[in-house]
Protein backbone atom coordinates (compact mmCIF):
# COMPACT_ATOMS: atom_id res chain seq x y z
CA UNK A 1 0.00 0.00 0.00
CA UNK A 2 2.54 2.31 1.03
CA UNK A 3 4.39 1.80 -2.37
CA UNK A 4 1.19 2.75 -4.24
CA UNK A 5 1.17 5.47 -2.43
CA UNK A 6 4.61 6.75 -3.07
CA UNK A 7 4.04 6.29 -6.71
CA UNK A 8 1.19 8.37 -6.96
CA UNK A 9 2.64 11.08 -5.00
CA UNK A 10 5.43 11.00 -7.28
CA UNK A 11 3.05 11.54 -10.49
CA UNK A 12 1.21 13.92 -8.46
CA UNK A 13 4.48 16.20 -8.46
CA UNK A 14 5.58 15.37 -11.88
CA UNK A 15 2.50 16.48 -12.85
CA UNK A 16 2.60 19.46 -11.19
CA UNK A 17 5.90 20.78 -12.78
CA UNK A 18 5.67 23.20 -15.91
CA UNK A 19 6.19 20.92 -18.78
CA UNK A 20 9.57 21.18 -20.31
CA UNK A 21 10.05 23.32 -23.43
CA UNK A 22 10.73 21.05 -26.27
CA UNK A 23 14.24 23.79 -27.20
CA UNK A 24 16.50 25.17 -25.50
CA UNK A 25 18.15 28.34 -27.08
CA UNK A 26 21.63 29.88 -26.12
CA UNK A 27 20.63 33.92 -27.08
CA UNK A 28 24.15 35.44 -27.45
CA UNK A 29 22.38 39.10 -26.98
CA UNK A 30 19.07 40.33 -25.81
CA UNK A 31 17.14 41.47 -28.90
CA UNK A 32 17.60 38.06 -30.11
CA UNK A 33 16.26 36.45 -27.31
CA UNK A 34 13.31 38.82 -27.32
CA UNK A 35 12.91 37.56 -31.28
CA UNK A 36 12.95 33.81 -30.44
CA UNK A 37 10.43 34.33 -27.41
CA UNK A 38 8.23 36.00 -30.42
CA UNK A 39 8.84 33.13 -32.58
CA UNK A 40 9.26 30.20 -29.98
CA UNK A 41 6.56 31.19 -27.20
CA UNK A 42 6.78 28.76 -24.43
CA UNK A 43 8.26 25.91 -26.56
CA UNK A 44 11.44 27.44 -26.08
CA UNK A 45 13.66 27.95 -23.06
CA UNK A 46 15.61 31.17 -23.48
CA UNK A 47 19.25 31.73 -21.79
CA UNK A 48 20.62 35.21 -22.72
CA UNK A 49 24.53 35.51 -22.35
CA UNK A 50 24.59 38.95 -22.23
CA UNK A 51 23.09 42.25 -21.05
CA UNK A 52 22.44 45.77 -22.74
CA UNK A 53 24.31 47.27 -20.04
CA UNK A 54 27.76 44.97 -21.36
CA UNK A 55 29.72 46.13 -24.59
CA UNK A 56 29.23 43.11 -26.34
CA UNK A 57 32.89 42.90 -28.07
CA UNK A 58 34.68 42.58 -24.65
CA UNK A 59 32.65 39.26 -23.08
CA UNK A 60 34.90 36.62 -21.49
CA UNK A 61 34.25 33.00 -22.23
CA UNK A 62 33.10 31.94 -18.56
CA UNK A 63 32.22 28.51 -17.75
CA UNK A 64 29.05 29.49 -17.03
CA UNK A 65 28.51 30.83 -20.45
CA UNK A 66 30.44 27.26 -21.61
CA UNK A 67 27.90 25.11 -19.55
CA UNK A 68 24.83 26.80 -21.20
CA UNK A 69 25.86 26.57 -24.30
CA UNK A 70 26.24 22.55 -23.65
CA UNK A 71 22.81 22.11 -22.98
CA UNK A 72 21.30 24.25 -25.73
CA UNK A 73 19.55 22.86 -29.47
CA UNK A 74 19.69 26.37 -30.92
CA UNK A 75 22.08 29.10 -30.15
CA UNK A 76 20.79 32.47 -32.10
CA UNK A 77 24.17 35.72 -32.45
CA UNK A 78 24.51 38.62 -34.14
CA UNK A 79 27.69 37.03 -35.71
CA UNK A 80 29.63 39.35 -39.08
CA UNK A 81 32.82 38.90 -36.07
CA UNK A 82 31.00 40.98 -33.18
CA UNK A 83 31.04 38.06 -30.72
CA UNK A 84 34.52 36.97 -32.46
CA UNK A 85 36.52 37.76 -29.19
CA UNK A 86 34.64 34.57 -27.17
CA UNK A 87 31.56 32.73 -28.66
CA UNK A 88 34.33 30.47 -30.67
CA UNK A 89 35.52 29.37 -27.64
CA UNK A 90 32.48 28.88 -25.64
CA UNK A 91 31.21 26.58 -28.43
CA UNK A 92 34.70 24.63 -28.52
CA UNK A 93 34.74 24.39 -25.16
CA UNK A 94 30.86 22.75 -25.15
CA UNK A 95 31.70 19.70 -26.63
CA UNK A 96 27.96 20.19 -28.43
CA UNK A 97 27.95 19.28 -31.61
CA UNK A 98 24.65 20.21 -32.21
CA UNK A 99 25.46 24.08 -32.27
CA UNK A 100 28.87 24.36 -34.23
CA UNK A 101 29.12 26.63 -37.13
CA UNK A 102 27.44 25.06 -40.33
CA UNK A 103 25.15 23.09 -38.19
CA UNK A 104 21.64 23.89 -38.18
CA UNK A 105 21.58 24.59 -34.43
CA UNK A 106 23.90 27.62 -35.23
CA UNK A 107 22.21 30.93 -36.37
CA UNK A 108 23.98 33.89 -37.31
CA UNK A 109 21.14 36.23 -37.91
CA UNK A 110 23.82 38.77 -39.99
CA UNK A 111 24.20 36.00 -42.40
CA UNK A 112 20.76 36.23 -43.78
CA UNK A 113 20.05 40.15 -43.81
CA UNK A 114 21.56 42.87 -45.64
CA UNK A 115 24.34 44.95 -44.00
CA UNK A 116 26.14 48.49 -44.42
CA UNK A 117 29.32 49.73 -44.11
CA UNK A 118 31.21 47.05 -45.84
CA UNK A 119 34.57 48.17 -45.77
CA UNK A 120 36.46 47.16 -49.25
CA UNK A 121 39.50 46.52 -47.08
CA UNK A 122 40.42 45.93 -43.69
CA UNK A 123 43.90 46.87 -41.92
CA UNK A 124 44.58 46.55 -38.19
CA UNK A 125 45.08 50.78 -38.17
CA UNK A 126 41.72 51.61 -38.43
CA UNK A 127 40.50 50.49 -35.32
CA UNK A 128 38.02 47.13 -34.88
CA UNK A 129 36.79 47.14 -38.09
CA UNK A 130 34.22 44.64 -38.70
CA UNK A 131 34.94 43.32 -42.35
CA UNK A 132 31.58 41.55 -42.68
CA UNK A 133 29.91 45.57 -41.99
CA UNK A 134 28.92 47.02 -39.12
CA UNK A 135 26.70 44.32 -36.60
CA UNK A 136 24.59 46.07 -34.90
CA UNK A 137 21.92 44.72 -37.24
CA UNK A 138 18.85 45.26 -34.43
CA UNK A 139 18.61 48.68 -35.32
CA UNK A 140 17.35 48.11 -39.00
CA UNK A 141 13.51 46.84 -38.73
CA UNK A 142 14.09 45.42 -41.96
CA UNK A 143 17.00 42.85 -40.68
CA UNK A 144 14.75 42.37 -37.56
CA UNK A 145 11.93 41.03 -39.45
CA UNK A 146 14.44 39.05 -41.52
CA UNK A 147 15.85 37.73 -38.65
CA UNK A 148 12.25 36.43 -37.21
CA UNK A 149 11.74 34.98 -40.90
CA UNK A 150 15.15 32.42 -40.47
CA UNK A 151 14.66 32.34 -36.88
CA UNK A 152 10.99 30.56 -37.38
CA UNK A 153 12.70 28.39 -40.36
CA UNK A 154 15.03 27.41 -37.64
CA UNK A 155 13.15 26.58 -35.13
CA UNK A 156 10.66 24.45 -37.05
CA UNK A 157 13.46 22.43 -38.83
CA UNK A 158 14.67 21.69 -35.10
CA UNK A 159 11.08 21.20 -33.68
CA UNK A 160 9.01 19.46 -36.25
CA UNK A 161 5.99 18.87 -34.23
CA UNK A 162 5.82 23.01 -33.10
CA UNK A 163 5.81 24.01 -36.68
CA UNK A 164 2.33 25.42 -37.62
CA UNK A 165 2.70 27.09 -33.60
CA UNK A 166 5.63 28.68 -35.01
CA UNK A 167 4.09 30.15 -38.18
CA UNK A 168 1.13 31.08 -36.63
CA UNK A 169 3.38 33.33 -34.19
CA UNK A 170 5.29 34.51 -36.69
CA UNK A 171 2.54 35.54 -38.87
CA UNK A 172 1.17 37.42 -35.87
CA UNK A 173 5.07 39.41 -34.87
CA UNK A 174 5.07 40.15 -38.88
CA UNK A 175 1.90 41.80 -38.63
CA UNK A 176 2.74 43.83 -35.57
CA UNK A 177 5.91 44.58 -36.42
CA UNK A 178 4.75 45.73 -39.88
CA UNK A 179 2.63 47.86 -38.39
CA UNK A 180 5.31 49.27 -35.46
CA UNK A 181 7.71 49.82 -38.80
CA UNK A 182 5.08 52.52 -40.78
CA UNK A 183 4.37 54.06 -36.86
CA UNK A 184 8.17 54.40 -36.05
CA UNK A 185 8.47 56.30 -39.91
CA UNK A 186 5.79 58.69 -39.01
CA UNK A 187 6.61 59.88 -35.56
CA UNK A 188 10.46 60.05 -36.65
CA UNK A 189 9.81 62.09 -39.51
CA UNK A 190 11.12 65.01 -37.84
CA UNK A 191 14.48 63.26 -37.10
CA UNK A 192 14.98 63.03 -41.08
CA UNK A 193 18.48 65.16 -41.82
CA UNK A 194 19.50 65.37 -38.58
CA UNK A 195 23.06 65.09 -37.79
CA UNK A 196 24.38 63.68 -35.18
CA UNK A 197 27.23 62.21 -33.18
CA UNK A 198 27.36 58.96 -31.61
CA UNK A 199 30.06 57.48 -29.45
CA UNK A 200 30.20 54.53 -31.39
CA UNK A 201 28.75 52.90 -34.63
CA UNK A 202 26.23 51.50 -32.67
CA UNK A 203 23.16 53.20 -34.57
CA UNK A 204 23.88 53.34 -37.96
CA UNK A 205 21.45 50.97 -39.37
CA UNK A 206 18.54 53.13 -37.30
CA UNK A 207 20.07 56.52 -38.96
CA UNK A 208 19.66 54.54 -42.03
CA UNK A 209 15.69 54.08 -41.59
CA UNK A 210 14.68 57.18 -40.11
CA UNK A 211 17.08 59.17 -42.97
CA UNK A 212 19.77 61.03 -39.98
CA UNK A 213 23.24 62.01 -40.91
CA UNK A 214 26.13 60.77 -38.92
CA UNK A 215 28.35 63.63 -38.71
CA UNK A 216 31.09 61.90 -36.46
CA UNK A 217 32.18 59.24 -33.57
CA UNK A 218 33.65 60.03 -30.20
CA UNK A 219 36.02 56.91 -30.62
CA UNK A 220 38.70 58.41 -32.90
CA UNK A 221 38.89 55.12 -34.46
CA UNK A 222 36.25 51.92 -33.90
CA UNK A 223 37.14 50.49 -30.67
CA UNK A 224 39.70 53.27 -29.45
CA UNK A 225 38.12 55.22 -26.17
CA UNK A 226 37.58 58.79 -26.97
CA UNK A 227 40.52 61.36 -26.78
CA UNK A 228 40.93 64.87 -25.99
CA UNK A 229 42.26 65.98 -29.07
CA UNK A 230 39.60 64.16 -31.27
CA UNK A 231 36.97 65.86 -29.38
CA UNK A 232 38.17 69.02 -29.11
CA UNK A 233 38.09 68.31 -33.13
CA UNK A 234 34.55 67.59 -32.83
CA UNK A 235 33.95 71.29 -31.12
CA UNK A 236 36.11 72.84 -33.96
CA UNK A 237 33.84 71.19 -36.35
CA UNK A 238 30.86 72.43 -35.05
CA UNK A 239 29.91 76.00 -36.68
CA UNK A 240 30.83 74.49 -40.12
CA UNK A 241 29.03 71.03 -39.80
CA UNK A 242 26.55 71.39 -36.60
CA UNK A 243 25.07 68.58 -34.71
CA UNK A 244 21.99 68.20 -33.19
CA UNK A 245 22.41 65.27 -31.26
CA UNK A 246 24.69 63.31 -28.91
CA UNK A 247 24.09 59.80 -28.73
CA UNK A 248 25.59 56.78 -26.15
CA UNK A 249 24.45 54.12 -26.07
CA UNK A 250 23.17 51.91 -22.45
CA UNK A 251 26.26 50.85 -21.72
CA UNK A 252 28.83 53.45 -22.40
CA UNK A 253 30.35 56.36 -19.74
CA UNK A 254 28.69 59.41 -20.55
CA UNK A 255 32.06 61.47 -19.50
CA UNK A 256 32.60 61.65 -23.15
CA UNK A 257 29.44 62.49 -24.42
CA UNK A 258 28.35 64.85 -21.78
CA UNK A 259 31.78 66.70 -22.29
CA UNK A 260 31.12 67.27 -26.38
CA UNK A 261 27.57 68.63 -25.05
CA UNK A 262 29.15 71.33 -22.47
CA UNK A 263 31.30 72.61 -24.98
CA UNK A 264 28.87 72.62 -27.83
CA UNK A 265 25.52 73.12 -25.93
CA UNK A 266 24.23 70.12 -28.30
CA UNK A 267 21.97 67.52 -25.84
CA UNK A 268 23.59 64.59 -25.14
CA UNK A 269 20.54 61.23 -25.41
CA UNK A 270 21.64 57.79 -23.70
CA UNK A 271 19.48 55.23 -25.97
CA UNK A 272 18.99 51.71 -25.12
CA UNK A 273 21.81 49.34 -26.78
CA UNK A 274 19.73 46.93 -26.97
CA UNK A 275 16.38 45.17 -24.63
CA UNK A 276 16.83 46.30 -21.57
CA UNK A 277 19.20 49.26 -21.98
CA UNK A 278 16.26 51.59 -20.34
CA UNK A 279 13.26 50.95 -18.77
CA UNK A 280 10.77 51.17 -22.01
CA UNK A 281 12.91 48.87 -23.71
CA UNK A 282 11.15 45.78 -22.44
CA UNK A 283 11.22 44.11 -25.74
CA UNK A 284 12.24 45.30 -29.84
CA UNK A 285 9.09 47.20 -29.88
CA UNK A 286 9.95 49.18 -26.27
CA UNK A 287 13.37 49.36 -27.75
CA UNK A 288 12.51 51.59 -30.99
CA UNK A 289 9.85 53.33 -29.33
CA UNK A 290 12.03 54.54 -26.54
CA UNK A 291 14.96 55.65 -28.91
CA UNK A 292 12.36 57.27 -31.01
CA UNK A 293 11.05 59.30 -28.28
CA UNK A 294 14.64 60.23 -26.42
CA UNK A 295 15.76 61.86 -29.83
CA UNK A 296 12.79 64.09 -30.54
CA UNK A 297 12.42 64.81 -26.89
CA UNK A 298 15.98 65.95 -27.22
CA UNK A 299 15.04 68.03 -30.22
CA UNK A 300 11.79 69.35 -28.46
CA UNK A 301 9.88 68.10 -31.62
Amino acid sequence: MKIILRIALAVALMAALPARSALEVFACEPEWASLVREVAGSRASIYVATTAMQDIHRIQARPSLIARARMADLVVCTGAELEVGWLPMVLSQSGNDKVQLGKPGYLAVASVVPRIEVPASVDRAMGDVHPAGNPHIQWGPRQVQLGANEIAKRLSQLDPAGDAEYKNRLADFTSRWSAATARWAQQGAPLKGVGVIQHHKNFAYLFEFLGMKELGTLEPKPGVEPTSSHLNDLVQRQPSDPARLILRSSYQSPQASEWLAEHTKVPAVMLPATVGGSEGAKDLFGMFDDAIRRMLTALGA
